[in-house]
């Protein structure tokens, strides 16, 4: 009898052990961005991990579905307003001190319930040989103008575009969005699917502008130096400049803490930062990674940036349901 007893604590541990080494990641990152640094950090550790890619306003709306029943250890979105939405939907964990301490301002939530793990900027991609940089558009909101009729292009599915848009809501209003939103639409905006299909349609000639993100264009200049297209910022503080973050919180409902806690550390580590800024071109978040030299000094990025609170990007369900109600989703 002994024995049997001490044999089932001993399997009993042993089960133990087994769950406190695995993990289950919700990722609205791309896996051809972050699949490598998985399997580096499964490599490190020994933690297994199941991970779920998909859009990041599409897993977090399903981690609030799926209630306390979420398999999801850690969600990892490309962006800081579908953070915001569980952080204030309370599906988000407390972090420790130590993860949350010594980022930079604009990387920054002030609840501590989620971390910034790389930046990024807004920007206009362009095509040099049909736009003429005399003639720059000043503001984001120049884009409705009959000059851009039928040439921009922008990817209403896409997460940074939802979270510039809720951005715009934040500091421009509701009904100054919508308009824009509207404007643009009767301008005949080019909807795509992605921001690298929106690269590769200015190249193409199918369009002479896009709404993208800074890093997509950056790969394919390290393929191909002589790639037609270029990319720049509006005028200084504009609300299309917007820098934002990619971030990862624990789920409340985690049942592997530990192994949570250690992959966000795992991300905030030296050689992560380094992954992050040498090959998907993004801004480090910690001190002491040098960003990579294709991309603008933080000089010019925090010059070019509007002053907007990470923490007021939560509203993504405000503004998908504006999406929906002007016929973008």
């Amino acid at each position: 009898m002994h024995s049997r007893i001490a044999s089932l604590i001993l399997l009993h541990a042993l089960v133990g052990v087994v769950v406190a080494q695995s993990l289950t990641i919700y990722s609205g990152r791309g896996e051809a961005l972050v699949q490598p640094l998985v399997e580096q950090f499964t490599a490190e550790t020994g933690i297994e991990v199941s991970i779920r890619y998909g859009g990041t306003a599409e897993l977090a709306v399903l981690i609030l579905e799926e209630g306390r029943a979420s398999p999801a250890d850690v969600y990892w979105g490309q962006d800081a307003g579908a953070l915001g939405a569980l952080s204030q939907a309370g599906r988000l964990m407390q972090l420790p001190t130590d993860l949350t301490a010594g980022l930079p301002g604009i990387y920054t939530s002030r609840g501590g319930l989620w971390i910034a793990t790389s930046g990024r900027a807004r920007v206009l991609a362009y095509s040099p040989e049909r736009v003429d940089l005399d003639r720059w558009p000043a503001s984001i909101f120049d884009l409705a103008g009959a000059a851009y009729a039928g040439r921009v292009g922008w990817a209403p599915t896409n997460g940074s575009f939802q979270a510039n848009v809720t951005a715009m809501r934040m500091v421009h209003g509701e009904d100054a969005t919508e308009t824009w939103l509207r404007d643009m639409l009767a301008n005949d905006v080019q909807a795509y699917r992605n921001n690298t299909t929106l690269v590769e349609a200015i190249a193409a000639g199918e369009i002479d502008f896009a709404l993208t993100n800074n890093y997509y264009l950056l790969r394919f200049l390290v393929n191909d130096p002589g790639f037609p297209v270029a990319q720049a910022f509006f005028d200084d503080g504009d609300i299309g400049n917007l820098v934002n973050v990619a971030g990862a919180g624990i789920v409340d409902t985690s049942r592997n803490l530990e192994a949570a806690q250690r992959f966000l550390a795992y991300l905030l580590e030296t050689d992560s930062q380094s992954y992050f800024t040498d090959e998907v071109y993004e801004y480090p978040v910690v001190p002491g990674v040098t960003p990579n030299e294709r991309l603008v000094s933080y000089a010019a990025l925090l010059g070019a940036s509007p002053d907007v609170d990470l923490d007021v990007l939560e509203d993504l369900e405000g503004t998908l349901e504006l999406l929906r109600e002007v016929g973008l989703l």
